[in-house]
């Protein structure tokens, strides 16, 4: 009966953390998403299919998510910072440099950097955008 107890207990203890996660709505965000540009919709690029809980095991939120200050420079992100779309600052009528200038730049920008560095082939197109 007491090898029981404990083993429930430690169990609950070791499954909290995982449940809490997904009682609170999904906080960390799906773990699928497909990207894609709705504000410069002049030539669209294809849709990115994006594993974001792959990432999220190997990355801390910090290393994609960011927000900004008043004056318009980046602002780290820290634990309760709201996450916007990417395009609300990067789009192509807020002025930014060429490869942070659109969703499309600042994705290509971001991505490709961390793959060139840990997995050349995962800087194929078809990778992210698939046919």
């Amino acid at each position: 009966m007491r090898k029981t107890l404990i083993c429930g207990v430690f169990l609950a203890f070791c499954c909290a953390p995982c449940s809490l996660g997904k009682a609170t709505g999904g906080e960390r965000g799906a773990s699928e998403l497909i990207l894609e540009s709705t504000i410069d919709t002049a030539k669209p690029p294809r849709p990115a299919y994006f594993p974001h809980g792959a990432h999220q095991v190997r990355l801390e939120c910090k290393t994609c998510h960011h927000g900004k200050t008043a004056e318009g420079k980046r602002l780290s992100y820290f634990e309760g910072l709201k996450v916007e779309k990417c395009e609300s600052c990067h789009n192509s009528k807020a002025g930014m440099p060429e490869k942070l200038s659109t969703f499309k730049n600042a994705a290509h920008t971001l991505c490709q950097g961390c793959h060139r560095k840990n997995n050349s082939e995962l800087v194929k197109c078809t990778v992210c955008h698939k046919k």
